[in-house]
């Protein structure tokens, strides 16, 4: 499990794939603004505060249009190459894996400011933070575990579904019917999930009291969640992650000619704007180094 302190720097990779209102570049190019204000989803900064912020995620954006930008370009073109081939379950798992590893490198290169972050909150800032933790737990427990069995597997279903469409366009009845058929091998996980979070709340808060060493904790905290993380729990996020797997490469596999282009285009839009971005981030670099020198 990891704190939602620190998933608050995945907002970088996550921004790279919204597709509504504008372009991905439009949203990419406000990351300055877009991670302050989830912040303040958590805790109200003062004007300080908002300034060391702005300090601390000028380098942290260069760094990620640098150096991960071009990752992902990479990652988008080893997409579109595997839809030439037979789509399989072992290639979807190896792409997620590709992604992961993206989230996690964003997750460490962000620690160390949100670890600076964190020595300039007051306590009551801290609390403040644990209490909206505390507060979205109780939101999830409601939403997810008064669910129905037959609920859980709807919603699995359609969310599959919806994301395979966003990208594909609109699925076949049969290509519907698989996807529900292969959703009945997931095993619940909400309800681990959440214990598994809550245990972690419950860690933060004690870490956060701040006491000599506390950064050092909070790094070896996050170096070690796997490790911390229950067999159980493991156990039933990697049948889910082979059930999805193959399920969105069984569907991958029989899609159609319209479907097709449609999910090339997609790809070509979006290594469009990567491309883009890399340009910008180059453009802005070498009006930096003229201004030096």
């Amino acid at each position: 499990m990891k704190p939602s302190l620190i998933r608050l720097t995945t907002v970088a990779v996550l921004a790279l794939f919204i597709s509504a209102c504008s372009s991905t570049t439009f949203f990419y190019n406000r990351l300055d603004f877009l991670i302050p204000w989830y912040l303040d989803r958590y805790v109200d900064l003062d004007r300080e505060q908002d300034r060391f912020l702005d300090r601390q995620l000028a380098p942290f954006l260069a760094w990620h249009r640098e150096e991960e930008l071009p990752r992902y370009l990479t990652l988008l073109e080893e997409t579109e190459q595997a839809l030439d081939e037979p789509v399989t379950a072992q290639m979807i798992e190896d792409l997620s894996l590709s992604v992961e590893a993206a989230y996690e490198r964003v997750e460490v290169r962000g620690l160390e400011w949100m670890i600076s972050l964190g020595e300039q909150l007051s306590d009551e800032q801290l609390a403040e933070f644990i209490d909206e933790l505390r507060e979205r737990q109780l939101k999830y427990e409601k939403k997810y575990l008064e669910r129905s069995d037959a609920k859980y597997y709807e919603d699995a279903y359609e969310n599959l579904r919806d994301n395979l469409q966003d990208y594909m366009g609109r699925l076949s009845s049969e290509q519907k019917s698989d996807i529900e058929a292969r959703v009945a091998a997931l095993q619940r996980s909400d309800a681990i999930w959440l214990e598994e979070r809550a245990l972690w709340i419950d860690r933060l808060e004690r870490i956060l009291k701040r006491q000599s060493g506390w950064q050092d904790e909070v790094r070896r905290a996050i170096d070690a969640r796997e490790d911390s993380v229950s067999p159980e729990y493991q156990a039933i996020y990697d049948n889910n992650f082979r059930v999805i797997s193959s399920a969105t490469a069984a569907v991958l596999e029989s899609r159609t000619e319209k479907q097709d282009a449609r999910l090339r285009r997609e790809i070509a839009d979006l290594r469009s704007d990567l491309e883009l971005l890399i340009q910008q981030g180059q453009a802005q670099r070498d009006a930096l180094k003229g201004q030096s020198g």
